[in-house]
């Protein structure tokens, strides 16, 4: 059983930067696409963030030129660097890897983003 492992959430203030970092427990990044999901109270879950195996890139417009998602593939880890960040960016994050039948998701790591 895969298992991901987010870490790097916490506390900041607006304009702020964090870098959220994934970890899985086997080698499966590098074949994988990965994406980092979002789910705010009282919201829907929602897409951040994604990357393929080969480096290419999609962004919610929300996050479009202050989060980067980057992969190291011989670290078999996935991180988001969050910049300039907003309340509205207040949220657990999560880690995914599209799987089948079940997709892998990580445990969630809270983001907060004081004003």
């Amino acid at each position: 059983q895969v298992q991901l492992v987010e870490s790097g959430g916490g506390l900041v203030q607006a304009g702020g930067s964090l870098e959220l970092s994934c970890a899985a427990s086997a080698s499966i990044f590098n074949r994988n696409v990965v994406a980092w999901y979002r789910r705010a109270p009282g919201k829907q879950r929602e897409l951040v963030a994604r990357i393929t195996s080969v480096g290419s890139t999609k962004y919610a417009d929300s996050v479009k030129g202050r989060f980067t998602i980057s992969r190291d593939n011989a670290k078999d880890t996935v991180s988001l660097q969050m910049n300039s960040l907003k309340p509205e960016d207040t949220a657990v994050y999560y880690c995914n890897v599209p799987s089948w039948p079940n997709d892998y998701w990580g445990q969630g790591t809270q983001v907060t983003v004081s004003s």
